[in-house]
């Protein structure tokens, strides 16, 4: 089931690059406390992921804080190193976002946001979704309608309803 605005999100251990190399990080302390923006796509790297859906956030990172966002989370189902790497050449590291993998797409299952593509080499991957999150319960989930396509989840749209 896929969820919805008003669900509390499932736990979940999420990886990401600490300073000393690959760390767990618990989802209840980055998008269970406080007001996030999460944001999932199918993988870094990959075409709409890097020109569009990332540089959205990356455009509206800081009118979301003067709106009282306390973190911008990028959830996506790749390893630490790539997403590490992914985070300096997209400027999302810059832009103070926080790149956040699901290896093995437990949380992406959990949330029904799933999907597999053999014939494009995507397995067990993410749709392309956003939301906004407050102490953990979704209030605004905006869900894209192809993979192909970033403006239901872009960053501006988000904006728009908060």
């Amino acid at each position: 089931m896929t969820i919805s605005s008003g669900d509390t999100l499932p736990a979940a251990t999420f990886v990401h690059m600490g300073s000393d190399g690959p760390a767990e990080a618990s989802g209840g302390d980055i998008i269970g406390n406080g007001r996030v923006v999460v944001f999932g796509l199918p993988g870094a790297y990959t075409g709409v992921c890097s020109t569009a859906h990332v540089p959205s956030f990356v455009r509206t990172a800081d009118t979301f804080r003067a709106k009282g966002v306390d973190r911008i989370v990028c959830v996506t189902v790749n390893d630490p190193f790539v997403l590490d790497a992914w985070s300096k050449d997209t400027g999302a590291g810059e832009a103070g976002i926080t790149m956040l993998g699901d290896p093995d797409a437990t949380f992406t299952k959990a949330i029904g946001m799933d999907f597999t593509a053999p014939p494009v080499g995507l397995i067990n991957r993410s749709k392309r979704y956003s939301m906004l999150v407050e102490d953990g319960v979704v209030k605004i989930l905006n869900l894209e309608g192809s993979l192909g396509e970033c403006e239901i989840s872009a960053g501006e749209t988000l904006l728009d309803a908060m």
